[in-house]
């Protein structure tokens, strides 16, 4: 067994065996379609995600908000079914179907049992393929959107949380948030959003990963066969569209504090740099240091800001990557008097770490944190299939659970140290929402 395996674009065959029968194997369909698919014979469901490499960074002027508007609309209808009839296709077998949006990807997914796998394939690519894009449905869900965007606006996290991203990747497609903002959305019309649809909606750009009781011949089968039915052209010699590149793209980053106000009794404040894109060989060393500062109720933030001081309810830390850029913060909800004591506490925090670095029993308990997760994470056929997911489209390569655990175990207390120095002395922007100034 390989617990690291790298994924050529051309690659058809087993990925992996594992025990209790798990076998992940991936294949190229006409077209360029990728099925990638993990059985798990004890399992009497499936949980199956058919992917789309495109999300908000992706958007051209004049198209913002149209990758996350095509994520309501797919639910709208085709010439095949209406939007009851696909929300009943799976209401009527217990089933459970919703679609994500990101920055860099959409997905759109399924929990069915395992006799039900045929009809969950055939409607998903039915609306994969064949969205009507109905000009009125548009003009509904372009409403339900801005109730969805207000919804957000009206959360201080949130609204933090944005301003943080678009002040840390000043100028960059990334810096934009995912839903479009109310005045991308009022302005984008069915043109654009159906010319977005049919410019990333395409075989050589859909990956299918899926993971339970399944066969995998048997998806592919089913896939192929629910393709043809589209009408989408499927040549033999048509290779699948290439990942990413991770080669640093450039962004500013808008330094200093950035103050919202918003009616709230406590402000929301956030304290953030620059850090690492996916496949930064220090990123299992950020993750490490990311549980010790900020990660659990033992952490460094949680201990001194909330437990010795009082100072805050909520803190914690975090960082995002993406495949060429990705940032680190820090959080923590407090009165708004309080607001500049705590940013400072937070970075003194961080700078602390990176000046001496960390115990080797604060070491041993974040890498436990980790492992524990990771493996209560892939408890589920849902989490397996996105691992899938993130294989093909991110990272290029499948890792399973005893790499991912060798990886995160092989982190040091120096590595921790050299990734918390690099954090620090990275230029920080602060943003804090709430009351006032």
């Amino acid at each position: 067994m390989t617990p690291t395996f790298p994924i050529p674009a051309d690659f058809t065959g087993t990925i992996q065996e594992a025990g209790h029968g798990s076998v992940v194997r991936r294949s190229v369909l006409p077209g360029g379609v990728r099925v990638l698919t993990e059985s798990m014979p004890d399992q009497r469901s499936v949980t199956i995600g058919f992917w789309v490499a495109v999300g908000s960074r992706d958007e051209a002027e004049g198209g913002f908000g149209s990758t996350h508007f095509l994520e309501h609309l797919l639910f709208k209808g085709t010439p095949r079914r209406s939007a009851m009839d696909i929300a009943t296709a799976f209401d009527r077998v217990g089933g459970e179907s919703n679609a994500s949006t990101a920055k860099e990807s959409t997905c759109y997914h399924a929990r069915v049992l395992d006799t039900d796998l045929p009809m969950a394939i055939d409607v998903i690519t039915d609306m994969v393929t064949s969205a009507l894009i109905d000009a009125e449905e548009l003009e509904t869900e372009r409403g339900v959107i801005l109730e969805e965007l207000a919804m957000d606006a009206d959360d201080p996290i949130d609204t933090a949380h944005e301003a943080l991203a678009a002040k840390l990747l000043d100028g960059h497609p990334l810096g934009r948030p995912i839903g479009g903002t109310p005045e991308a959305i009022h302005a984008v019309t069915r043109d654009r959003v159906l010319d977005h649809y049919r410019h990333w909606y395409r075989p050589d750009e859909l990956v299918v990963t899926a993971a339970g009781g399944l066969d995998h011949d048997q998806v592919c089968r089913l896939v192929l066969q629910a393709l043809e039915r589209s009408g989408w052209d499927l040549p033999e010699s048509a290779a699948p569209a290439p990942r990413r590149s991770h080669v640093y793209a450039g962004a500013g980053i808008a330094e200093g504090v950035h103050r919202i106000a918003r009616p709230v009794e406590q402000s929301s404040v956030l304290v953030g740099g620059r850090s690492m894109h996916t496949l930064d060989p220090a990123r299992f060393a950020l993750a490490v240091m990311n549980s010790a500062l900020g990660g659990g109720m033992s952490s460094r933030l949680f201990q001194e800001v909330r437990e010795k001081r009082g100072l805050a309810y909520n803190t914690y830390s975090f960082h995002a990557g993406y495949s060429d850029a990705g940032y680190f913060g820090l959080y923590a909800g407090c009165s708004p008097q309080k607001a500049t004591a705590v940013a400072d506490l937070m970075v003194a925090e961080l700078e602390r770490l990176a000046e001496h670095g960390m115990t080797a029993e604060e070491l041993d308990r974040a890498r436990g944190q980790l492992s524990g997760g990771t493996v209560l994470g892939l408890e589920d056929t849902g989490s397996r299939m996105s691992r899938l997911g993130r294989a093909e489209l991110v990272t290029g390569e499948f890792v399973d659970l005893d790499g991912a655990l060798e990886r995160l175990h092989s982190v040091t207390a120096d590595h921790v140290q050299v990734v918390a120095r690099r954090m620090a002395d990275s230029p920080r922007a602060t943003v804090v929402v709430g009351p006032g100034d």
